[in-house]
C-alpha cells in the first residue's frame, strides 16, 4: 500500500474545534501538506494566531468564527467556505467538550452541551459536508474524532462517554449507507486515549500518566488523521484506536 496525500493538494479541509488541542495539531498538519484549511472554532483570537504562525507554509488555514452547537453557525461557515474556497473534500469532526462530574447529580444544561457539541454538531457538519461532496462529485473522506471511552465506559465523566458511543454508532452507520449507495466517501473513527489538550485539563492532576509526562500529545492524532487519508481511494480505515504503550486510564 502507497500513501500519499498528493490528491489533497489543493483541496478544501474542514477542521472543527481548530483552535486548540487536537484540532490546531490536526489543522497545522494538513496545512503543511498543501491543503487549504477552513478552521471552525469560537474564539477568533485563537485560530487568528493559529492562522499567522503558519503563514509561508505549504497550505493555508482561514479562520471561521463558528459555534458548532448552533446549526446557523454551522450552516453560514459551510455557506461561506462553499463561496469563499471551494467544494469540501475532507471534514474533521474534531470539536467535543467534556463535563466531567457523576451521572446522577449533574445539571440538565450540562447534559445538553455535550450532546450539542459532540452529537449533534457532528451530525449536522457531517450531513453539510457530504451534501457537498455529492453534488460536486467528490469522493471525499469524513473523519470522526472519537476517543477509547467511545468504546469502554470510564466513570466520572457523565454523559461524555454516552456522546463518544454515539459517535462509533454514527460512523458506522454513514458507512452503511454510503456503502447502500455505493459512494467512495470514506469514514473513518479516531479513538484516541487520553491526550494532552484544554478539554482534559479537569482530568490532569490525578492522572498518573500525566504526572509521569506520557500522555499522548495532539500531533500524535494529527499523525493518525494524516495516514489515515494517505491511504489509496480503495483502502478504508474504518476504526483507528491510538493509545500509548502504558495502560490507558
Amino acid at each position: 500500500m502507497v500513501l500519499s496525500m498528493d490528491r489533497w493538494v489543493g483541496k478544501v479541509a474542514i477542521v472543527t474545534g481548530a483552535s486548540s488541542g487536537i484540532g490546531a495539531g490536526i489543522a497545522e498538519k494538513l496545512v503543511e501538506q498543501g491543503l487549504k484549511v477552513a478552521g471552525l472554532a469560537r474564539r477568533k483570537d485563537r485560530l487568528e494566531d493559529l492562522a499567522k504562525k503558519l503563514t509561508g507554509k505549504k497550505g493555508k488555514l482561514y479562520s471561521v468564527v463558528t459555534d458548532i452547537s448552533k446549526e446557523e453557525d454551522v450552516l453560514k461557515a459551510f455557506a461561506w467556505i462553499k463561496e469563499n474556497l471551494g467544494p469540501v473534500h475532507i471534514l474533521i469532526n474534531n470539536a467535543g467538550v467534556v463535563k466531567s462530574g457523576g451521572l446522577l447529580d449533574q445539571e440538565t444544561e450540562k447534559y445538553e452541551t455535550v450532546f450539542r457539541v459532540n452529537v449533534l454538531g457532528l451530525c449536522i457538519a457531517t450531513r453539510e459536508a457530504i451534501k457537498v461532496m455529492k453534488a460536486n462529485n467528490v469522493d471525499g473522506h469524513i473523519v470522526h474524532v472519537n476517543s477509547l471511552v467511545g468504546h469502554q465506559v470510564l466513570p466520572g465523566l457523565s454523559a461524555y462517554p454516552a456522546s463518544k458511543f454515539a459517535v462509533t454508532a454514527l460512523a458506522e452507520t454513514l458507512r452503511l449507507e454510503l456503502n447502500s449507495l455505493k459512494s467512495k466517501i470514506k469514514i473513518t473513527s479516531i479513538s484516541p486515549g487520553l491526550v494532552e489538550s484544554e478539554i482534559n485539563k479537569p482530568e490532569y492532576d490525578r492522572h498518573r500518566l500525566f504526572k509521569e509526562g506520557k500522555m499522548l500529545k495532539p500531533e500524535d492524532i494529527a499523525d493518525g488523521v494524516v495516514y489515515v487519508l494517505s491511504t489509496p481511494p480503495h483502502v478504508q480505515i474504518q476504526e483507528l484506536t491510538i493509545n500509548t504503550i502504558l495502560e490507558p486510564f
